[in-house]
């Protein structure tokens, strides 16, 4: 990382920051509504059932599955991206794929995260903005994007995690287990999870990616043969 990111991260009250308030929004054109990380199945399957049970799954997803590895992730592609380095961040893009566990999750992430490039290349370009064609896990398209706009890592990785947990209580008001104002102490007790997360995870290395997520992740297989569905993942 450069000295200039450096101490713009430093300084986040003179970071550019406003573009991630649009990547993170819902109105940013990548179809996070469409999804929800299997969390349909799992209010199908009783394990989720109101507010208590669903900062339950959520906390499990964050700490030991999916946000603690998209957090590193996006730390490893937003450092490639960085320092323009596209072999490394092709790298990071191809074992955020493959560590989708099934054909829906596989392209929950694929999906966002080539309609987030595409948007963003299209309404926030960049010089330094790297060009990876074919699939792109969302993590690397976002942390690559905020390489390019020089935002901060620590902000970015933060608003990407709180971003999913909003999609989430979004998707679980859907699907009825809980109300809007249960959604918003939903996502006020997963803050606090969510700043942990990130901080750590800018510390570590790719070897640290895992998880232990398993009943998540044999749902999403379930989710597939749903008699009814809301969303496709």
């Amino acid at each position: 990382m450069d000295d200039g990111s450096m101490k713009a991260q430093g300084r986040t009250g003179e970071a550019p920051i406003l573009p991630l308030f649009a990547w993170l929004s819902p109105s940013y054109p990548v179809g996070c509504y469409a999804y929800s990380h299997t969390l349909e199945w799992a209010v199908e399957a009783g394990d989720v059932t109101d507010e208590a049970s669903l900062v339950s799954w959520l906390t499990d997803l964050l700490t030991f599955g999916l946000g603690r590895n998209d957090a590193i992730l996006l730390s490893h592609a937003y450092g490639a991206g960085d320092q323009g380095d596209l072999e490394a961040l092709e790298a990071v893009n191809e074992l955020a794929l493959a560590l989708s566990p099934s054909a829906e999750l596989y392209l929950e992430t694929s999906q966002q995260g080539r309609s987030f490039l595409d948007a963003t290349l299209a309404a926030w370009p960049s010089p330094r903005l790297l060009r990876i064609d074919g699939e792109v896990a969302f993590p690397v398209a976002v942390g690559m994007a905020a390489a390019a706009h020089r935002i901060p890592l620590p902000i970015t990785a933060q608003g990407y995690l709180f971003g999913l947990v909003q999609t989430l209580v979004s998707a679980a008001i859907r699907l009825a287990p809980i109300g809007q104002t249960a959604g918003i102490r939903v996502s006020a007790a997963l803050a606090g999870i969510v700043q942990n997360i990130a901080r750590q995870a800018m510390a570590l290395t790719l070897d640290d990616v895992g998880g232990s997520t398993f009943r998540a992740d044999l749902g999403s297989f379930h989710h597939e043969n749903q008699y009814t569905r809301l969303f496709r993942s």
